[in-house]
């Protein structure tokens, strides 16, 4: 069994919960993903089956896209609904009726395209070898560096007069959906949100809706995988590794060049076929229309070098 599989992971699992209990339930170790979503948010996890974990860092890179709440009232110390309130000007609820949506769409606005975010304490990123939440669960914090990342889309999910959900606390839930590059932190978006409006804010809930090219509709729930696997075979639940990869351009590759492409060996290509490449571009390298290696075409030299090889 070698591709990707596409689970609609549900909340209270870690992302290494859903790989652990993909492996049982299909019988296979090798089994990976290539995005890890917190613990209290759901939607599309991509793992990796057999070979194919070998393609994790084609994947990793994708464009995401979410469906969230924002709860604005006040702010937590993880940044979402599973964290302490913070103490201090937003220890109680921040009373929210009075927002106007022209204020909401300004702070939107503010924060979309190009921007810096801190990563946020309670994450599993690393910083001298140790993951940042293991550090806030000891009450450390540490200095991090702002890192880039591109916000496609930030908008609210409805324009009707459901927009804006009062809560019986005072505080106001907003639906909204979110386009990013990877590596962006929703609840640091939430948080900067609400900065921008000047009350405090955090995720009530976050789903992811797409992961590159892989859909919400794409998605199996990990008891469904179960009842299948009991039963049948779930081979054809995978999405072929050529196809996970559909992406990338491709090159079909002659017995002659397939063997070559099999020892590690640059292959010549014609300029009419790479005309549209750029220079250290991944590219697909595939024979009897099943993949065999990923490669990186150089441009100076025409070939295409072959980096990551799948085939047995």
């Amino acid at each position: 069994m070698d591709g990707a599989l596409i689970i609609d992971k549900p909340a209270g699992m870690t992302s290494h919960d859903v790989v652990a209990a993909a492996r049982r339930v299909i019988g296979e170790r090798r089994v990976g993903h290539t995005g890890t979503l917190d613990p209290f948010a759901t939607g599309v996890l991509v793992l990796l089956v057999g070979r194919a974990t070998r393609l994790a860092q084609f994947l990793s890179g994708a464009e995401k896209e979410y469906e969230a709440v924002i709860r604005l009232g006040y702010a937590t110390d993880t940044g979402d609904v599973t964290g302490n309130r913070l103490e201090g000007a937003h220890a109680k609820a921040q009373r929210t009726p009075s927002l106007r949506k022209e204020n909401i769409e300004t702070a939107m606005a503010s924060l979309r395209g190009e921007i810096e975010q801190t990563p946020p304490m309670y994450s599993a990123k690393k910083i001298a070898g140790r993951r940042l939440y293991e550090l806030a669960r000891r009450g450390e914090e540490v200095e991090r560096a702002p890192i880039r990342v591109n916000i496609k889309t930030f908008e609210m999910s409805s324009n009707d007069n459901s927009w804006l959900q009062e809560n019986e606390d005072g505080t106001s839930d907003l639906r909204v959906r979110v386009v990013c590059s990877t590596g962006t932190y929703v609840r640091t978006l939430a948080e900067d949100f609400g900065q921008r409006l000047g009350v405090g804010a955090h995720l009530a809930e976050l789903r992811r809706t797409r992961a590159g090219e892989f859909k919400i509709a794409d998605a199996i729930m990990l008891d469904r995988l179960a009842e299948i696997a009991e039963s049948d075979s779930i081979e054809p639940l995978l999405i072929s590794p050529s196809d996970a990869l559909s992406h990338l351009p491709s090159i079909e590759l002659a017995d002659y060049d397939a063997q070559k492409t099999l020892h590690g060996i640059d292959l010549p290509v014609g300029t009419e076929q790479t005309r549209t490449w750029n220079d250290r571009q991944s590219v697909r390298m595939c024979h009897q229309d099943s993949l065999i290696a990923v490669g990186t075409y150089e441009a100076g030299r025409n070939f295409v070098h072959p980096v990551t090889v799948i085939a047995k």
